[in-house]
């Protein structure tokens, strides 16, 4: 599988700006990995709080995956009502 968008976050966390281009990138994109740069503290649950970090501040619903030190951010479809 290709990844079209790779994001790393470094020592300076997680940033408003990763923040916006993190929603501009899954406007056109279904899936986007993150990695985590050793500055930034790799531990699992670091990673974890991270992950759970940005999804709380995207503007659209998404579903994160957690592979080694790489967050798979995918975006979740709306779901049709009435049907």
């Amino acid at each position: 599988m290709t990844w079209e968008i790779k994001f790393q976050i470094g020592k300076n966390g997680i940033t408003e700006g990763i923040i916006h281009a993190l929603n501009n990138a899954l406007k056109t994109h279904k899936a986007l990995r993150i990695s985590v740069l050793k500055s930034s503290g790799r531990n699992r649950e670091s990673i974890k709080e991270m992950a759970k970090e940005i999804q709380n501040k995207l503007s659209c619903p998404s579903a994160a995956k957690i592979i080694g030190f790489t967050i798979v951010l995918k975006r979740k479809s709306a779901t049709k009502t009435g049907k």
